[in-house]
């Protein structure tokens, strides 16, 4: 039963680590295209990087919820 426990937790970090490649891209994404729009149009910063830095926070906290039940799913 101990190498089961140990299996499955196992797979649980496997499984938040393919987790968090989404809030990865998606960040990635997200900053490349403020970086865009703001070389485009440099009037607009500011409220660019305000909406830029909600949109990391929302998918950032997407991915400490999913280490959240990582944890306790893992205990």
């Amino acid at each position: 039963m101990e190498t089961l426990a140990a299996v499955n937790g196992n797979l649980n970090a496997i499984g938040y680590g393919l987790a968090a490649i989404g809030p990865g891209i998606g960040i990635g994404y997200l900053v490349g295209k403020s970086v865009e729009a703001m070389a485009r149009q440099p009037e607009a910063a500011g409220m660019v990087r305000t909406t830029m830095f909600l949109g990391i926070a929302f998918t950032e906290a997407l991915a400490l919820i999913g280490f959240v039940v990582f944890i306790l799913i893992g205990l």
